[in-house]
């Protein structure tokens, strides 16, 4: 009989930069989750992290027995203080523990955490409209499809797209923040 690995969401620390950086190259080198070209270093992802933190917001990491999974956060969806209610979130997940339930882990604590904190609204702005899996993860936990923004970013000699998804947290906008 074989077991199930066991998945654990925490707050990630700077002690995961060096798992989070890896992951965080591997796709930016052979994905389009994300539209940089060149993965940042260590320094950068630490200055991005504590950025978050101290911001307020939630940056949280997956651990499948004993080792960094995957990481989320959740960062301001733009800096204009009329958006201060409206998250975007980000989730990146080790190539060997896709399709194990870590993005959905992920994604299910940082709505929670985001909901927490008094934040209304939060955004999936997903890299590529061919990423099928995140676009049905994102549906699977409530966001609807509210756009998509044809050819903006070009990477791997290709044009891509960004699909939009957004879903209310807490009240949403039904009262006053």
């Amino acid at each position: 009989m074989r077991t199930m690995p066991s998945l654990a969401i925490r707050s990630a620390t700077p002690a995961d930069i060096p798992a989070i950086t890896r992951i965080y190259a591997h796709s930016v080198r052979t994905g389009t989750a994300s539209f940089e070209l060149e993965p940042p270093d260590e320094a950068e992802m630490t200055r991005r992290m504590q950025a978050l933190l101290d911001g307020g917001y939630p940056y949280v990491a997956a651990e499948i027995d004993g080792g960094l999974a995957g990481y989320a956060y959740a960062g301001p969806y733009r800096p204009r203080p009329a958006y201060r209610y409206s998250v975007e979130d980000s989730i990146y997940i080790d190539p060997h523990a896709q399709r194990k339930g870590v993005g959905r882990g992920l994604l299910e604590n940082l709505i929670e955490e985001c909901t927490r904190r008094g934040f209304r609204q939060m955004i999936a702005v997903i890299g590529d409209s061919a990423q099928t899996p995140s676009i049905e993860l994102h549906r699977a936990l409530g966001f609807r499809m509210i756009g998509n923004i044809e050819n903006v970013g070009y990477k791997f000699g290709r044009w891509l797209d960004s699909i939009l998804m957004q879903r209310a947290l807490g009240p949403g906008a039904t009262t006053k923040p």
